[in-house]
């Protein structure tokens, strides 16, 4: 049979008393390892004042210190793009440029091949070939498929370009060489010279160029 306690066999014990008890059981292993470190402490801390931008004036509408850390944020990073990659090349400042294959000339590819096939009426090969090589490359410049820096030669504009029309790079390179024969070393060219070039010329337009990532990310 089991005794029944009374009030006065139950120990109560004072206040410090039980303080101390308190912080005694406290001490024990286990409720220290459950205690917060200081570094939950400080993530709790962080995400406090984090979240605490945006509360703003409890409608919520985000905090002005929000919007302007934000704002410093995107800026910061478009112009670490820029430095990394450098402004996106636009088609029509590219086809405006004037310099090419060493010299000023702002005739479109399509006025260039009119100009060379008038030449080649007048049977001028010389004039025809080096004019109907600057439509060549001209018309490349017109549709994003090179990029030649300032006094390029024939050779690097063919070079440049294979890439992209890696099914005609050796008439590429044969039309460069006859452009650079005929424009300086003083050859002569023949009928059938032009002929050959302009037919390069006909397929390039007609070729669906290998767009590396690069430039059809500029396109899109």
């Amino acid at each position: 049979m089991i005794a029944l306690l009374s009030a006065a066999d139950v120990f109560v014990p004072d206040g410090d008393e039980a303080r101390q008890r308190a912080q005694e059981e406290l001490s024990k292993a286990e409720y220290q390892a459950a205690k917060p470190t200081w570094f939950d402490q400080l993530a709790a801390d962080v995400a406090d004042w984090f979240f605490g931008l945006f509360e703003g004036d409890g409608t919520g509408a985000v905090a002005p210190l929000a919007l302007t850390m934000i704002t410093i944020a995107v800026v910061a990073a478009v112009v670490v793009a820029l430095i990394m990659w450098g402004r996106p090349r636009s088609s029509r400042a590219v086809r405006g440029r004037t310099d090419l294959l060493g010299e000023k000339d702002d005739r479109t590819a399509a006025q260039l091949r009119a100009d060379a096939e008038r030449r080649a009426r007048d049977e001028d090969w010389d004039g025809a070939v080096v004019l109907r090589f600057r439509a060549l490359a001209r018309g490349l410049l017109e549709r994003d498929l090179i990029d030649p820096a300032p006094g390029a030669t024939a050779q690097g504009i063919a070079r440049e370009a294979a890439p992209a029309l890696p099914q005609l790079t050796e008439p590429l390179h044969e039309a460069a060489t006859l452009f650079d024969a005929v424009r300086y070393l003083g050859a002569s060219a023949s009928a059938a010279d032009y002929r050959a070039l302009a037919t390069t010329d006909d397929r390039i337009q007609a070729t669906t160029p290998r767009l590396s990532a690069d430039t059809a990310a500029v396109r899109a």
